[in-house]
């Protein structure tokens, strides 16, 4: 490899057009490719096979009018005062003027919600008395309809009366007419038994006519009986639906849409699809027309997932932190055009890295901050990767070296060590993939692959320019006396053990108060208040907050699974049965139904914390919930919601960090026994990086979870740490970390290999290669400090992680630890068996046998003065 480098650096070197339109060519290419194919990014961070994504499945399957996503506006009057009924149509009208964008498919008005919750309220306060004026009706119809039964009754027993006489009166006649017949006297009497027959059919005639009427009468008291008796079973359904209703509107009073005091609304935009789909120039379109129908005397504000804009790489911030790599190298090179060069390849190379991988970005789901990190990385390792090649070249060519021939051995050595320490990065980073989560794999394989064009960059544009600016590489002083013999370095010495050890101790037990925030350390997803204090996001979950509760931000949608599906009659039972149990957590202010399937076995439930999302309560909640599945009747219980899959996703990269930290370390090791040849190297780094990982850890929990220092920092709410932020700073960090073990531990063993003893090989190798990594870490502090102030929230603790992280391992570890403890170990610091010394292959990182090769002017003297 080093030789093949040597070959790339000197042929750039001595054609350096060729290289330079290469390369700009290939970022006309990648930025070709973005216009054409790139997509939107989005503020998603979703993981198939959560809890949360298979409720949501169930919820769209079974109640899909709940399917599509929704963003909140929040309107309040400027002066204080409650909305006029002027003011109230003014907001109806902003609101409809967001259904001139396709992406919306419908607007929920405040006011005319508002109205109906009251009307709702209003008929449950009257229903009562209505009840009890129906009962008090029928009452009274039912006395009358008894009074009128015991006419009836009365009637009926005189009529049956007269019938019975009537009957005996027959009998009687009937008798005599027998009596007669058998006497022979019947003709004689024939006309008188005619006429009585006559007067008892006619009374019985008149008392069929009356019966007639008085079941006709009876027929009208039983039907209105029945109307009584189901009016009163209507009355006691009545009363048992008011109960049930009044309980569910007792468990949904604190939703509302109108604040108490009247002065501010919140309006609900609807989508077909989940919000983070909505493309940023719908998004972009809804807030502009609602916002212009918006009238003076009015403020309107937007929630997060429709307000927060993706867009842009590169903020104010972030040019301050490479404006401050400039002071740096400036004040290192002593010249201009050196200094200059670093960022220069490395800028270019950030854009064709990041717009090649934004091509891909309408094709595979890519969040916002993945074209942002990949900035943050290949800026860094650019302006390093580039530096450590530049300085070797400088070194080389101030002593007299050809140009040409100092370039080409520069990029194969040097360069044959920064390919090595790219390649650890972009093996961390690509080991996100093996924690099974898509977004941090894209983010990993996107930062790799931006980590990787760095490298190219360096050895091939790098040398380019070098040969293009010539003998500039120095400044004016420095040219004057190139080829001049160096003086012979003063005879290393090697460190006093007693300030070995106490700057061990110092330094170990400093990193570790630094680390004790981080046992405390909390993840989460943001939530709208890491946004800027002058943001619309901010502002509207401030004013949900004050004047709602602050819950409401952080809503959850509860699912029940009916064992049966009950009918619409019974629905509203279900329904109360559910939200008594739900209303039984205390960390629960509020619940209210939000759906139901359509045969009313699945039942979907609008839940309000007490606290925020990101609250330890509400965490806690989702969990409480989850436990209650299944209910004791069989109904099993879901959680739904952005709050809930947040929670989700946090747990989830919460468990991943430690095994994505074994394969870490455990790759470190391999890497360094590899590299160093050697048991005890290898090991001290290792532990020494976990340290420093830590210590990171600790400040950003510091600033971002407890607010110290939060007024320097711009962390106004301080809260959940940015659930991915540990994995990202365990694969970055861990890659930069081997970088700065290859470049100093590399000249120690060198100088141990050479003859010079263990003790006096970690000065030598830490003389050699202090500055450069000094240097260079300055640098990398200063472009991932410059993060810490970006405009994308999520961006600003991974600056700050990454810029501490380096801190303490570059400075504090891999100065002060890995020296020391070495020092303390000697001579088995490069112990290594037999057997393994055999087995591993020979890595020849900074390409000695090249260098034996194309010897540099003056390396003999320097080397006996360091054996001296």
């Amino acid at each position: 490899m080093a030789h093949l480098l040597y070959r790339i650096g000197r042929a750039s070197a001595m054609r350096p057009i060729v290289a330079i339109v290469a390369w700009i060519l290939a970022l006309a290419v990648a930025g070709g490719g973005f216009v054409a194919f790139g997509g939107t990014l989005t503020d998603s961070f979703s993981i198939p096979g959560l809890e949360t994504e298979k409720v949501t499945d169930q919820l769209t399957e079974e109640i899909p009018e709940l399917a599509g996503g929704s963003s909140r506006a929040v309107f309040q009057t400027e002066s204080g005062e409650p909305f006029t009924d002027e003011q109230q149509q003014q907001v109806s009208d902003a609101l409809a003027a967001a259904e001139s964008v396709d992406a919306v498919t419908g607007v929920i008005d405040p006011f005319a919600t508002q109205a109906q919750l009251e009307e709702q309220t209003a008929q449950l306060e009257a229903a009562p008395q209505q009840i009890e004026d129906g009962r008090a009706q029928l009452d009274a119809g039912q006395a009358a309809l008894d009074d009128g039964q015991a006419q009836l009754d009365a009637g009926q027993e005189q009529l049956d009366a007269a019938r019975a006489e009537l009957e005996s009166g027959q009998e009687q006649l009937d008798a005599a007419i027998q009596q007669a017949q058998d006497a022979g006297t019947y003709e004689l009497a024939a006309a008188q038994f005619e006429a009585q027959q006559q007067q008892i059919d006619a009374g019985l005639a008149q008392i069929d006519e009356q019966q007639a009427q008085i079941d006709e009468q009876q027929a009208q008291i039983d039907e209105q009986q029945t109307q009584i008796t189901d009016g009163l079973a209507e009355l006691e359904a009545q009363e048992s639906q008011l109960a049930l209703g009044t309980d569910l509107a007792s468990a949904a009073a604190g939703i509302t849409t109108v604040s108490e005091d009247g002065t501010t609304a919140l309006g609900i935009i609807q989508f077909d699809t989940n919000v983070y789909e909505v493309v940023q120039e719908d998004k972009d379109a809804i807030i502009a027309d609602v916002r212009a129908a918006t009238p003076d005397g009015i403020t309107v504000n937007f929630s997060a997932d429709i307000a927060t804009s993706v867009e842009g790489v590169m903020g104010a911030g972030e040019v301050v932190g490479v404006l401050l790599a400039f002071v740096v190298l400036m004040v290192m090179m002593r010249a201009i055009w050196p200094a200059l060069m670093p960022i220069i390849t490395s800028v270019l190379g950030v854009g064709v890295g990041v717009a090649t991988a934004l091509a891909f970005s309408g094709v595979v789901e890519m969040s916002s901050v993945t074209p942002v990190l990949g900035v943050m990385l290949a800026l860094a390792v650019g302006i390093d990767y580039s530096l450590f090649i530049i300085n070797r070249h400088r070194e080389q060519y101030r002593r007299g070296m050809d140009l040409h021939e100092s370039i080409g051995l520069a990029n194969g050595t040097s360069g044959n060590a920064v390919v090595f320490a790219g390649s650890t990065v972009i093996v961390a980073l690509l080991a996100l993939n093996i924690t099974g989560i898509p977004f941090l794999g894209i983010m990993g394989t996107v930062g790799a692959f931006c980590v990787g064009i760095a490298v190219l960059v360096a050895v091939t544009l790098t040398p380019a320019v070098l040969g293009l600016i010539g003998e500039r590489v120095l400044g004016r002083k420095a040219r004057a006396t190139r080829g001049a013999a160096e003086h012979a370095e003063a005879p290393v010495q090697p460190m006093r053990t007693g300030a070995a050890l106490l700057r061990f101790a110092a330094a170990v037990v400093g990193l570790l108060i630094v680390a004790i925030p981080a046992m405390s350390m909390r993840l989460g997803l943001p939530d709208g208040t890491q946004e800027p204090e002058d943001s619309t996001q901010y502002i509207a979950y401030k004013t949900v907050d004050a004047k709602f509760g602050e819950g409401l931000n952080g809503t959850l949608l509860v699912t029940a699974d009916l064992p049966e599906a009950v009918s619409d009659d019974d629905l509203l039972a279900a329904q109360v049965a559910v939200v008594d149990t739900l209303m039984e957590n205390d960390d629960i202010s509020a619940v209210a139904p939000a759906g139901a399937s359509a045969d009313n076995g699945f039942l979907a439930f609008q839940v309000i914390p007490v606290e925020g999302p990101g609250s330890e309560s509400t965490v806690q909640l989702v969990s409480d919930l989850r436990e209650l599945s299944p209910l004791e009747d069989g109904t099993v219980i879901g959680v739904a919601g952005e709050a809930s899959g947040n929670i989700d996703v946090s747990e989830k990269l919460d468990e991943a960090l430690p095994v994505y930290l074994a394969i870490v370390v455990g790759l470190s090791i391999i890497i360094l026994v590899v590299v160093f040849r050697s048991l005890i190297v290898p090991l001290i780094a290792t532990l020494g990086f976990v340290l420093s990982l830590f210590a990171a850890f600790g400040m950003v929990t510091a600033v971002f979870q407890w607010g110290w220092g939060g007024a320097i920092f711009g962390v106004h709410d301080p809260g959940p740490i940015l659930s991915f932020l540990p994995i990202l700073l365990t694969g970055i960090l861990f890659g930069l970390a081997m970088d700065y073990q290859l470049f100093l531990t590399t000249g120690m063993r060198e100088a141990y290999v050479h003859g010079t003893d263990a003790r006096r090989s970690v000065v030598a190798g830490l003389r050699h290669g202090r500055a450069v990594v000094t240097a260079a870490a300055i640098i990398m502090i200063s472009v991932f400090g410059g993060f810490v102030f970006s405009h994308i929230a999520m961006i600003r603790p991974m600056g700050f992680g990454l810029a501490m992280g380096v801190l303490f391992d570059a400075f504090v570890v891999r100065m002060v630890i890995v020296p020391s403890l070495m020092h303390l170990v000697g001579e088995k610091a490069w112990w290594l068996p037999g057997w393994l010394d055999k087995l591993l292959p020979n890595v020849d990182v900074e390409g000695s046998a090249l260098e034996r090769e194309h010897p540099v002017p003056h390396a003999e003297e320097e080397e006996q003065a360091a054996q001296a």
